[in-house]
């Protein structure tokens, strides 16, 4: 087991206790290229799986359309829903599920055409990954209605729920050199877990290319079922497990559960840093301000260094009614490919290069972004170790018709590497300080790496005291 650990400056190390003489190495490129490559195929974690096929994208997206009722055209008042809230269940009518009733795959044909291809490949001719998320949404709103079973709803009424996403826990990625932009994409999943009103899903991306099958992407969603008038929870079908390995799925989404719980209450937004975080916002501040000087404002800049301030890109988008729901507000997969690209443009000019993409985290949903408001989505770079950078990327929607004219409706962490030694980024205000420690937590979260207390600095003898 590895450990990272600050060490002087706030530098981060690795720790290994495999030996009783602690060893400690810098993050730099050839220790990172050093860390297991996870293969989620072959690294032992339990898997449903099946031969169940929903088709392509395009045709489960109809799908959808059709069971839940939604008309083809825009309308500016959303056409009412509220004559299927009789329809609603009780959470006691509902019979059971399994991981297996839920679990299906679709097809991304991106070997059918140009025209298909167009759609998802970037500028430089490689796999557009803002888009993947933006699939990866929808794909988990058509899992939520494969779980969902309501035995007493008339045939030909629409399903009288609304699916909306609360959060993305974590998108791991992998083998992104080796995905191909003319090679079909599949992307399976299930329910692994699920409340009164909300599921936890489990995705996976795999591609086949030359006669193997690649694994790109492992990503958990957890989503919310709502009445049909999208005005408060609807119960969902509780989930039943169907033999032993969906039994250790379940435990681990449970463990997933309890985890999301203490993160958001430890949260430095939530709580003061610990001890060793605030060591190291005390020697930032040491670094940065200059020797016997009492001016209270003035900072420096060190070497090779750049101010969290300085390192920031913004944009302001008009939501248009393409990527709207049947209540005139705009998909959670719209949102997530629109940061996803943006923070991709901070870090290409933090990089002065192309970026890898690592790792997508605790993406929260915090309030619906309608069509007749405006987003602004800003992209912060706060935490830089060696060749890793993380950015903070804030979604705001403005409401000109609002008392409150904006408001956060989501925060995005996203990681990413380089191909060599990047400017450390430093913070210069006290809020600043707080976005770098829970950059720092964030960017020891992808790497599946945990915060360990400093080493004691050596104690100096100022004043020639003998001891």
């Amino acid at each position: 087991m590895q450990r990272m650990v600050p060490y002087g400056l706030g530098r981060l190390l690795v720790r290994s206790n495999t030996s009783s003489t602690t060893r400690k190495w810098l993050i730099n490129k050839s220790c990172c290229a050093a860390l297991p490559t996870r293969n989620f195929a072959q690294n032992k974690e339990p898997k449903v799986t099946s031969d169940h096929c929903s088709g392509t994208l395009a045709e489960v997206i109809q799908k959808i359309q059709e069971q839940s009722g939604v008309d083809v055209g825009y309308h500016t008042i959303p056409k009412a829903r509220d004559h299927l809230l009789k329809h609603q269940p009780k959470h006691e009518d509902l019979p059971p599920r399994t991981m297996l009733d839920s679990h299906t795959m679709v097809i991304l044909p991106l070997s059918a055409s140009e025209l298909i291809r167009e759609r998802y490949v970037n500028h430089l001719g490689r796999v557009r990954l803002g888009r993947i998320m933006e699939e990866l949404d929808m794909f988990a709103v058509w899992i939520c209605h494969r779980h969902v079973k309501l035995p007493a709803l008339p045939e030909g009424v629409p399903l009288p729920y609304t699916f909306v996403t609360l959060l993305v826990d974590k998108v791991d990625f992998i083998n992104l050199e080796r995905l191909q932009v003319n090679q079909d994409i599949q992307i399976s999943g299930h329910v692994s877990w699920t409340g009164r009103s909300s599921m936890e899903i489990i995705i996976y991306v795999r591609q086949l290319a030359h006669g193997e099958y690649i694994d790109v992407t492992k990503a958990i969603f957890v989503m919310v079922a709502r009445n049909a008038t999208n005005t408060g929870a609807a119960p969902i079908n509780p989930l039943q497990v169907g033999d032993e390995t969906e039994a250790l799925i379940q435990q681990a989404a449970e463990k997933r559960q309890k985890t999301r719980r203490i993160t958001a209450q430890d949260s430095v937004f939530n709580s003061p840093p610990r001890e060793h975080e605030q060591t190291i916002m005390y020697e930032i501040l040491k670094r940065t301000t200059p020797l016997n000087g009492m001016d209270l404002n003035k900072r420096v800049l060190p070497p090779k260094c750049r101010w969290m301030e300085d390192s920031l890109q913004t944009t302001m988008i008009a939501p248009f009614p393409e990527n709207r729901n049947a209540q005139n507000t705009i998909f959670g997969g719209y949102l997530m490919r629109q940061a996803v690209e943006i923070s991709f443009i901070m870090a290409s000019i933090y990089l002065g290069d192309r970026p890898i993409l690592k790792c997508i985290s605790d993406i929260s949903f915090m309030h619906p972004v309608h069509v007749n408001t405006f987003l602004q989505l800003t992209a912060h770079v706060v935490y830089t170790a060696q060749n890793y950078v993380q950015l903070m990327t804030v979604a705001q929607v403005w409401d000109l018709k609002s008392v409150d004219k904006v408001q956060t409706t989501n925060v995005f962490y996203l990681t990413y590497r380089a191909d060599k030694i990047l400017d450390e980024v430093l913070p210069r205000s006290y809020r600043e300080m707080l976005w770098h420690i829970h950059g720092r937590r964030k960017l020891l979260a992808a790497l599946n790496l945990q915060p360990e207390y400093p080493d004691p600095p050596p104690i100096k003898n100022e004043f020639n005291i003998s001891t």
